[in-house]
């Protein structure tokens, strides 16, 4: 389906826009001007005659022109005359902001809505959602903190309008560039599989991330998920997966959710990467778009402390990931910089005390990239020591990581780790730290479990898509770890 003026519309009209904020409505016609959408926009309530010096328009026949796009927010009683203005105006797109509709009851409603919207072509968006978001055309759905504009690379399919603000809110967190959004909601009319079409196809788009509540169509769904990952990364979190939170989404949009276990297989055969909670979601789409994601299952970890050494190796094995043990020409490389006290070279790499001094961790990194059995490389900060003991390296450190990441072709994947939580102090400096490897290209995160979760679901999908495994298993002469 071609969906380009719905994400690039040329003019826009905003049923039920207010001069005032709040009411319990988005306020979409203020949003756009602060996005700086460049097309025409036509604010549309009779009860009122100009907002912000622009007209406004008694109802979508008195508009001037034939719109693209239009977004309502007007009550669920207001709906179905609503959607027979937009078709006699011949409105090819109409997103509905309200709620009222199946997910309480009110099917009729949502019947009579699609039969009106599909006997004029008109196609429908929601209702019961926050809409569209393009990075490159100044549509939005959340409040921008500067016009946009760039063309991203993430985009984002979320049933929930709340989950969908939290993408938003956290990719930007994350410096994950957006590309096109939609919350889709009830999609009584346009559905997931819709989108998946279309983005599938869209050559600026490198990753999607969805929540899903409900499939309306299984068989048209399954069939776009797996063109979808033929060609990109999909990287789905289910809503409803219990029979308490399936009666949740019924509620929320009326979704009506199916067996986990089928979905769980489905989801395996389609060659998607599953996240189980919401900051899974966001790691494995950064994980996704990094600048060198991993080519194969095989870590180089190095840092300061065995224990910490010992846990990731444990997580690594549970994951399916392996830690071979170095050559003994990059061990050399590696003890030229360090005592033999209180460290091991073999892999996992402990630096002790050294582990808190960038430089050494840097020259670490580049040794570490020069084994052929290593894929990508993992180090770990701990943030509380490096303040305490390393201040003198907070702003040249991270820079000699990137320098070093930057001469090897394999990535390098960091670790920042706080455990005092109540110092400002030290999440200045995570941030700062976090803040300069994410420019780089590198994906970042809190904990081991985040960092081998994200590669081991990227790697699952990497390897479907090839149809074979990626690096060597121990039968075939890979070095295996010793945790010393």
């Amino acid at each position: 389906m071609d969906l380009q003026k719905l994400f690039h519309p040329e003019s826009v009209a905003v049923v039920g826009a207010s001069p005032h904020l709040g009411d319990g409505k988005m306020p979409f016609y203020q949003l756009l001007k602060l996005a700086g959408y460049k097309g025409r926009i036509y604010p549309v309530n009779p009860k009122y005659q100009q907002i912000d010096g622009a007209k406004v328009y008694a109802s979508l026949e008195d508009i001037p022109e034939t719109v693209d796009f239009a977004i309502s927010a007007v009550p669920a009683d207001r709906a179905l005359e609503t959607v027979q203005s937009a078709v006699r105006k011949g409105i090819r797109f109409l997103h509905f902001f309200t709620s009222g509709f199946s997910e309480i009851g009110n099917k009729e409603l949502e019947t009579a809505m699609v039969e009106a919207a599909r006997a004029g072509g008109t196609r429908i968006v929601g209702p019961n959602c926050i809409g569209i978001h393009c990075q490159s055309s100044g549509l939005t759905c959340d409040f921008p903190r500067e016009p946009l504009g760039g063309v991203g690379d993430v985009a984002f399919l979320g049933q929930s309008g709340g989950m969908t603000t939290n993408f938003m809110r956290m990719a930007i967190g994350r410096y994950l560039d957006l590309n096109k959004i939609v919350s889709y909601g009830n999609q009584i009319d346009l559905r997931v599989e819709d989108y998946l079409e279309y983005l599938a196809e869209d050559e600026t788009v490198r990753v999607i991330a969805a929540y899903i509540e409900d499939i309306k169509d299984g068989r048209r769904f399954m069939e776009a998920l797996e063109k979808t990952t033929q060609r990109k990364p999909v990287v789905i979190l289910k809503g409803g997966i219990t029979g308490q939170g399936a009666k949740a989404a019924f509620s929320h949009t009326g979704a009506l959710a199916g067996s986990h276990e089928i979905w769980a297989s489905l989801m395996r055969q389609a060659r998607v990467i599953e996240a189980v909670t919401f900051e899974q979601l966001v790691d494995l789409t950064m994980m996704a778009v990094s600048e060198k994601p991993p080519a194969g299952m095989r870590l180089g970890f190095l840092g300061a402390g065995g224990g910490t050494s010992v846990l990731f190796t444990d997580l690594s094995d549970l994951a399916g990931l392996t830690l071979p043990e170095l050559s003994e020409t990059v061990q050399e490389m590696i003890s030229q910089r360090i005592s033999n006290v209180n460290t091991s070279t073999v892999n996992p790499v402990d630096l002790g005390f050294y582990g808190f001094d960038f430089n050494i961790m840097a020259h670490t990194i580049e040794a570490m990239a020069q084994d052929d059995q290593i894929d990508a490389i993992i180090p770990y900060f701990n943030l509380d020591f490096i303040t305490s003991f390393q201040r003198d390296q907070i702003e040249s450190g991270p820079l000699a990581i990137v320098e070093a990441a930057a001469r090897t072709s394999k990535p390098v994947i960091p670790i920042l780790t706080q455990f005092t939580e109540n110092l400002l102090d030290i999440e200045d400096v995570r941030i700062k730290m976090f803040s300069t490897f994410r420019k780089a290209g590198m994906a970042v995160y809190r904990t081991p479990q985040d960092a081998i979760t994200s590669i081991g679901g990227y790697m699952k999908w990497r390897q479907r898509n090839e149809g074979a495994s990626v690096g060597t298993c121990p039968a075939q002469g890979q070095r295996m770890v010793k945790v010393g």
